[in-house]
């Protein structure tokens, strides 16, 4: 089986899971799929694919050689990150009223990457600007 068939077969919508699902949450597909704003058609077109993924998310995961989840994150825990960088913008903000507010955050994202991205980063913008 070629790497590109496990990934997509590994991020398939799982008909007979989403049905269990439904009936802990007392609904049944129609409702489900009604409330979700999903037509019919969209959900058993899903349903036949052999991934959800786009195809170009696939080609990324067999180039690194790992499974899509490897890079991919669940929109809670990006939301999760960005009120903790809020609510540390904020604090910091209590403690120096007369700092910037865009280059605290700014400040605060590039210390979320790794050092040697920041030094990267730092090298290219330091050559963009050599005025010699």
């Amino acid at each position: 089986m070629s790497t590109i068939l496990w990934y997509s077969l590994s991020m398939r919508i799982s008909p007979d899971k989403l049905k269990d699902l439904c009936k802990k949450k007392q609904h049944n597909l129609k409702q489900l799929l009604h409330k979700a704003g999903v037509s019919r058609n969209a959900y058993y077109s899903l349903v036949r694919k052999n991934s959800v993924l786009p195809k170009s998310i696939i080609a990324i995961a067999n180039q690194l050689d790992v499974p899509p989840s490897a890079f991919l994150e669940e929109e809670s825990r990006i939301q999760q990150r960005a009120q903790l960088l809020l609510v540390t913008l904020d604090n910091i903000m209590k403690r120096h009223k007369k700092a910037d507010r865009d280059n605290v955050r700014h400040t605060l994202l590039l210390l979320q990457e790794k050092p040697i991205n920041r030094l990267r980063r730092a090298l290219l913008r330091a050559q963009k600007f050599d005025l010699r």
